[in-house]
Parts: structure tokens; C-alpha cells; sequence
């Protein structure tokens, strides 16, 4: 039984205050009243600590007991993470279901990770040498699509005085033993990390490769590295979870990490639903064995939700410890926020902008921060990629999180409610998104596909950008009005729009482009832009290009022509020249 370290004397909602010891820590979990709620210290004033209680207060009273565990907010790391689905406190959702029903009861005590199950273990480090933390002592099959790799919890260092020999045993049975400074220190499979602490890395890197998603509109013109941060905003229905789903589901991070954070109820049913029957396309193994869900839905307790964030971004840090890339979406980063504005008018502190704390900024920057490449202290590389979805109220793009979220991420694909509307998806904006990590990337795209990238990139985001300005006067007096040139410019956009950006989820060619299918597309449609123009120039009317056979051949190319099938892509290319060749004898 842990001590009781104060009494509660003050209760505002999921927070509280209680006098007792001054050797309570800042930070520190702690257990409130006779149902042992758990909470964190997050403000110590002489004898009085300010708590955050991460489950409903509803009926506590003043006087009922604090009890102290002497560690900080901290997630169980090991072998039974893949596969998982817990709460923003990382309680096991499905085995709370079998104890107590559909619905979350208050006080229950759970170990997160189930530890009576047994692991087959095979030692791959050497007794004798000396080891550090992320030395790597085994691995553990964890699903049939991930090998565990079993390291030195970071801080610990001596030497390896015993290693567990091949064979079964539990996430808290002893896999070694090391002879520290301080004595002989006992190494289980099992970590327990402090959520709010970044775990340690030996350097960073520069981030030179894409996380390929298979989204044409985000990988050819709004590409993310491994490693990098990016925020995906939009309005209630523009489309973000299905995007998020995409990403999920085809990125090439070997570990997804997805974090529900204040969704509605219905919205996370249905990701919890819909995940654990997703396949994945490449091992055709269900795509739960490398993921991890962390599910906090509106009507749990606010300040569970503000927690969630951090215990899923403490998870994917472990795995890219392993060296792994790991790509974790956060939906969303507005509900997030609006814990804190909670938890902040409870402590009664000075709002800033729009009823925000002031901290928000501080708190945004330390979790996009988490995102990296890096070298880890066992010298495998491995990455965390943070995609952040945010939901301003009515899509206005203005107000403080999708600014502030702006300031941390090179990343924005701004997702428009109109596009959404016309069926158009994904439906980002290619006119409000951006990405900064252009320069990064292209050689990698250089070398990968011998095409190139960037100068396509440029041009096509040149038709679109022109696109818009003449969309003004077509408003006004009509495409008749323009001249054929211009024509030209707004047909080549339709074939862009339509024929690339748009994108089919339910197509099984169209759900996913690898890079070399989507710069052949591109370079088509481009070529077809060239060969117009030079067509209109020679007096030929807008019209007999439109009525060309190949245009249409062009929009169906990415539902026709598969990933293995590029050679049709070049026949598609031979039939726009020999079209062209045509209409253009007809000038000379």
C-alpha cells in the first residue's frame, strides 16, 4: 500500500489541491481517495500540491487521502505493445471491456501490458563486454511482421555479468544481469519510461528520404520525410481521418502509431472497428500487428486526453530506439489543446488568445519536437514522423492552434471542405499547402526514379497556381472569352485535378501509387501540356485537343494501369504524340 502523502482540500472538476508532504515531487503520480483515482502533481506551492486527476471526480469530497507512488506519469514498455489498444493512461481498453462492460468505471487497476504471457527470447549480446543503454541484449518475435528488440534500459551502464539463454519467459522476468558503479542491476523485457521525458538519442540526423505514403497530392507535391512533422487541418467532414487511415495503412513506416485524442465517441468506435480488419497490402497480414492504438474519446476525462498525446509519442520513441521508422497520427491536436484551455480554466490561470493558456505555443513545439531521424544509442537509425491532425471551428485556418501549429511543422496539408464536398480526395488544398522539405528530398527522387522530380513538381504547381487566376475571369465572362493558350492551361489543370490530385481509397489501382507510377503520370500530363501549346500555336482550336481520345485516356490511367504495369504508361505517351502528330498536319 503506498503512503498517504496529504488530503484533498480544494476540487474544481479534474482538478484539485491537497496539503500534506513537502516531499511529494513535481510531477509525480498519485492516488486519490478510498478508489485510488489516478493523478499527477503538476504545481507545488509549500505543503500544498495542485493535481490533475486523470479519471472522473465526480463524488470525491474534501479530506479523502493522497496517496504517493514515488514515480513519475509513466507507460510499460515491451514485448505486447503491437496490437494494443488502450486508454490515454495506457489501460488496456479491450481487458477493462471483459472486466467491467462497455463502459469505463472508476479506480480500476490494470497492468498495461499483459504480464503473464511468455516470450521466446534468443540472446544475441555477449557476456563479459561492456554494455550501456540501447545495447541490445535479444529479440523477441512480437507479431509475425515485427521482431522486439530487447535493449539496456538508457541510464543503466556496466557489465554484462549473465544473459538469459534461448527459451520462454515473461516481461518481467530477469533476460540479464549487469554489474554497475552501484551494484548488480537486474534487466527484465520490460521499461517503464516517464511520458513527459524525451528518451535519449546519441545524435540527429539530416532527413533525406520520404515517408512515401502512396498519395500522389502528398508525396509529388507536399512530400514528409521520415522524421519530420506534419499538420493535416480541416473543418468538420474535409476528410482528415480518411486521410490519416491512407497514411496508415500504405506509408512505409514499419510502426503505426495512432492516437484518438477527444474524438467523438462514434468517430473512434469506428477506427476501432475498422483497424483491426485492415490488411496490410504488403505482408497481407491484418495491420494491427504493427500498430498501437491509444483511444481517448471526448466524453473520457479531459485531463486523460491531454496524457494521451504524450503516451503515444513516448511509444513510438521506443520502437524507433529498435531502429524502426515509425509514423504516428494524432487526431487531433485541436481536442488536445482544448484539454489544456480545460484543465487551465480549472487551475484559474491567465487565458490568452481565444480562452487558450498561455503555455499552448510551449506545449505544441515540445511534442512536434519528438519528431526526428536519428542516430539511436545503439547505432541503429531510426525515426519518428508526427502527423497532426487539427480541427479548427468552421475551417478558419486563423485561429491559435493551426497558427501556433504552423510555427513547428514544414509540413501543412491544409484539407478544404469544398474539394470534400466534390468528391474530390484527398481533398488538400494545393494552393494553401506547402512543404519545406523539398531541398531534402531531391535526390532521393532523383536516384529512386531517374526523373526529374523537382522541375515536374515546379511545373505542374505553376499550371495550378495560373489555374486560379484565370478561374477569376472565367467567373466574370466565361472560358469562351479567354484565349486558346489559356485554354489550354485551364484543360491541362482539369487533367491534374482530375486525372492525378484526385485519388480513389476504394480502388484497389487507384488506392496506392508507388513514385516511379506517380512521376510517369505526371510527366504525361505535363507532355500533353507542351504538345497542346504547341498545337494551339500553330492554329488549331481548343476544342479539336479536347475531343482527342487520348485525354481521356489520360484521367482513367490511374485506375487502369497498375503499379506493375508502366509500360503501358509509355504506350499511353506513344498515343499522345501520334494524336498530336495528326492534329498538328492539319496546321502546317
Amino acid at each position: 500500500m503506498n503512503p498517504v502523502v496529504g488530503r484533498v482540500i480544494w476540487i474544481n472538476g479534474p482538478v484539485l489541491r491537497a496539503r500534506g508532504s513537502r516531499l511529494v515531487t513535481m510531477g509525480e503520480m498519485v492516488e486519490l481517495g478510498e478508489q485510488h483515482l489516478v493523478g499527477e502533481v503538476i504545481g507545488l506551492a509549500g505543503d500544498v500540491m495542485t493535481i490533475q486527476v486523470y479519471e472522473e471526480t465526480a463524488g470525491m469530497k474534501p479530506g479523502e487521502p493522497v496517496f504517493g507512488t514515488g514515480s513519475p506519469l509513466s507507460v510499460e514498455l515491451g514485448p505486447g505493445l503491437l496490437g494494443g489498444i488502450f486508454d490515454g493512461i495506457q489501460r488496456p481498453l479491450p481487458v477493462m471491456e471483459m472486466q467491467k462492460g462497455s463502459f469505463i468505471g472508476r479506480g480500476i487497476r490494470l497492468t498495461p501490458l499483459y504480464h503473464a504471457t511468455r516470450w521466446q527470447f534468443t540472446p544475441l549480446a555477449q557476456i563479459g563486454r561492456t554494455v550501456s543503454g540501447g545495447t541490445v541484449l535479444g529479440t523477441v518475435p512480437e507479431t509475425q511482421q515485427l521482431v522486439h528488440v530487447v535493449m539496456i534500459p538508457p541510464g543503466v551502464t556496466g557489465k554484462l555479468v549473465w544473459l538469459a539463454d534461448y527459451g520462454e519467459y515473461g516481461i518481467t522476468d530477469p533476460v540479464a544481469r549487469v554489474q554497475t558503479d552501484e551494484g548488480e542491476v537486474t534487466i527484465p523485457m520490460l521499461q517503464r519510461w516517464p511520458v513527459r521525458r524525451p528518451r535519449p538519442v546519441r545524435s540527429r540526423l539530416e532527413k533525406i528520404e520520404p515517408l512515401l505514403t502512396g498519395q500522389r497530392v502528398l508525396d509529388t507535391f507536399f512530400p514528409l520525410v521520415k522524421g519530420g512533422a506534419a499538420a493535416i487541418p480541416g473543418g468538420f467532414g474535409a476528410g482528415k481521418t480518411i486521410t490519416q487511415h491512407q497514411i496508415a495503412k500504405w506509408s512505409d513506416a514499419q510502426v503505426v502509431i495512432y492516437i484518438g485524442c477527444g474524438e467523438r465517441g462514434n468517430e473512434m468506435t469506428q477506427v476501432l472497428q475498422e483497424f483491426p480488419e485492415l490488411v496490410d497490402p504488403r505482408s497481407q497480414r491484418p495491420l494491427m500487428e504493427r500498430t498501437v492504438l491509444v483511444a481517448n474519446t471526448s466524453n473520457m476525462p479531459v485531463a486523460a486526453r491531454e496524457a494521451s498525446v504524450y503516451t503515444g509519442v513516448t511509444i513510438a520513441e521506443y520502437y524507433r530506439d529498435m531502429g524502426y521508422h515509425v509514423a504516428l497520427m494524432a487526431d487531433s491536436t485541436s481536442r488536445w489543446a482544448e484539454a489544456m484551455r480545460e484543465i487551465s480554466g480549472s487551475l484559474e490561470e491567465m487565458p490568452a488568445e481565444e480562452g487558450y493558456p498561455a503555455y499552448l505555443s510551449s506545449r505544441l513545439a515540445g511534442f512536434y519536437e519528438r519528431a526526428g531521424l536519428v542516430e539511436n544509442l545503439n547505432g541503429t537509425t531510426g525515426s519518428v514522423s508526427l502527423i497532426g491532425a487539427v480541427s479548427p471551428q468552421g475551417g478558419d485556418f486563423s485561429e491559435p492552434v493551426t497558427q501556433q501549429t504552423k510555427r513547428y511543422v514544414r509540413c501543412f496539408w491544409a484539407l478544404d471542405k469544398s474539394l470534400a464536398s466534390a468528391r474530390h480526395f484527398p481533398s488538400v488544398n494545393w494552393l494553401n499547402s506547402y512543404s519545406e522539405y523539398i531541398d531534402n528530398i531531391s535526390n532521393w527522387w532523383q536516384i529512386e526514379t531517374g526523373m526529374d522530380w523537382r522541375a515536374l513538381r515546379a511545373k505542374a504547381m505553376e499550371i495550378l497556381n495560373e489555374e486560379s487566376h484565370l478561374d477569376q475571369i472565367v467567373k466574370l465572362v466565361g472560358p469562351d472569352a479567354l484565349p486558346d493558350e489559356q485554354r489550354v492551361t485551364l484543360e491541362t489543370s482539369r487533367l491534374l485535378r482530375e486525372g492525378f490530385l484526385q485519388q480513389n481509397a476504394l480502388d484497389d489501382i487507384d488506392t496506392y501509387a508507388t513514385p516511379r507510377k506517380q512521376l510517369k503520370m505526371l510527366s504525361l500530363i505535363l507532355h500533353f501540356h507542351e504538345r497542346a501549346m504547341g498545337v494551339v500555336r500553330r492554329g488549331a482550336v481548343i476544342s479539336s485537343i479536347q475531343a482527342l481520345a487520348v485525354v481521356n485516356t489520360l484521367i482513367r490511367m490511374k485506375a487502369v494501369i497498375s503499379n506493375d504495369q508502366l509500360d503501358k504508361l509509355d504506350e499511353i505517351g506513344i498515343q499522345l504524340d501520334q494524336q498530336m502528330d495528326e492534329l498538328e498536319a492539319l496546321y502546317r
